[in-house]
């Protein structure tokens, strides 16, 4: 698409965040926790992140509409701008370098342009028309994921199993016991490792938009495939699955739907 904002963009909007959470890594500020079954933290590093963002979007593209985890939904239209400003808070607070910001585009409701920035790792996974790309301490190189075609032959990331419960976690169970390797925690960078091939599969229950849009690019303009568990596109969030190859994602639809 030839009206999409530059990539230069993204990049100054993760600039502008990573201003505001790098600092406050590893400082033991203030972590307050939302409503809801599990402890879900938030910090002043989720909140000035996003506002940095949102203050940029509003002077370079007033006209769009905004979709945040910690300041909801503002303006209409077709271009929507996704953003969580520390996914992996959880991971943030404990410091663990593990977090990342997430900023996707939507357009039209489908993701087009996608940045996972991790400041402290000094890396940025983006992707958008020309591909999906690492831009990191060893310079930029294309992303890429592995040609794991084979349930048996894959490794597995989910954050933690404790997420999944009633039908959820009886599909979850289905599958897990049929790769070679599961490991948790990851949040965002177990996706961006997908794209970097890595891992083969990134399994995830009732994530928001802003958990997901951002990487949906990421992982499809690297060869990966990502949906929700019934096989719908994955912008609304939900259950979500994401797989190195077609043969993969297949494979783990299939054991999901058992």
């Amino acid at each position: 698409m030839t009206d999409l904002p530059p990539m230069d963009f993204l990049l100054r909007l993760a600039d502008a965040a990573d201003r505001q959470t790098l600092p406050r890594f590893r400082r033991h500020g203030t972590v307050d926790a939302k409503e809801g079954r599990y402890f879900d933290p938030v910090t002043e590093a989720d909140r000035e992140a996003e506002r940095a963002i949102r203050d940029l979007l509003g002077a370079e593209f007033p006209h769009h509409a905004i979709l945040g985890e910690e300041f909801g939904a503002s303006g209409e239209g077709p271009y929507t701008w996704v953003i969580d400003p520390v996914d992996g808070t959880r991971s943030f607070i404990c410091g663990i370098p593990l977090w990342g910001t997430l900023i996707g585009l939507n357009v039209e409701g489908r993701a087009e342009l996608g940045l996972l920035s991790q400041p402290y790792l000094g890396e940025r996974f983006s992707a958008g028309p020309q591909g999906a790309f690492l831009n990191g301490p060893g310079g930029q190189r294309r992303l890429a994921t592995r040609d794991t075609r084979a349930l048996a032959d894959a490794t597995l990331f989910t954050t933690a199993p404790e997420l999944f419960a009633g039908p959820a976690k009886e599909r979850f169970g289905e599958l897990s016991p049929r790769v070679r390797m599961s490991r948790y925690g990851a949040d965002c960078y177990a996706f961006a490792m997908l794209a970097d091939g890595h891992v083969d599969l990134c399994v995830e229950t009732g994530l928001k938009p802003y958990d997901i849009v951002a990487l949906i690019p990421i992982v499809e303009k690297a060869g990966g495939v990502i949906s929700t568990w019934d096989g719908g596109r994955p912008e609304a969030g939900g259950d979500i699955l994401a797989a190195a190859t077609p043969e993969l994602h297949a494979a783990a639809l299939e054991a999901l739907r058992r």
